[in-house]
């Protein structure tokens, strides 16, 4: 096989990252989700330009998952990442996010899930990183299937760009 000079992979990984990027950009401009949707966005706490408390950095050391539904506020994003104000157990937080730290986005209301190959700082440097789709839980499930611990995910199919694409 040929030597990918231009990095597809990557490419890709960037596009999708846009997809999130654009709904939360949305999200920011009215202040509010619409409809049902809610996201579950899962990221490094090490990743550089990650910026997060002390206190959740020492509960969360490697990546932790959070949940953007009806308590936000300050979501401000820029090209690279994004600013949000959360809660935890009713500690006010304000959370940076470098898109690029982003291992997983669901959005269990239209069983929407991208996933990121984003190595932990402690795995080897990974050479090639691949976008793959992962089976969606049913509904009325605990939890999506990028939370359940201790379980081997099984690769579903490869997530095609034309799904993105305007039909004419």
């Amino acid at each position: 096989m040929a030597q990918d000079h231009i990095r597809y992979d990557i490419l890709a990984q960037d596009a999708l990252r846009g997809v999130i990027r654009k709904v939360l950009t949305e999200v920011g401009a009215t202040g509010r989700l619409p409809g049902d949707h809610h996201f579950f966005i899962t990221f490094l706490t090490g990743a550089p330009g990650v910026r997060i408390s002390q206190h959740l950095k020492s509960k969360y050391p490697e990546q932790m998952t959070i949940v953007i539904q009806h308590q936000f506020w300050d979501l401000k994003i820029t090209e690279s990442l994004f600013e949000i104000g959360l809660s935890f157990s009713d500690v006010p937080e304000k959370l940076v996010i470098p898109f690029n730290a982003i291992r997983g986005f669901y959005d269990p209301s239209v069983n929407f899930e991208l996933e990121f190959d984003v190595p932990l700082a402690d795995e080897e440097e990974i050479e090639t990183s691949e976008i793959t789709a992962y089976p969606v839980p049913a509904e009325g499930a605990e939890e999506p299937a990028a939370q359940k611990e201790g379980e081997e995910k099984k690769p579903g199919s490869v997530v095609s760009l034309d799904a993105f694409r305007k039909k004419q």
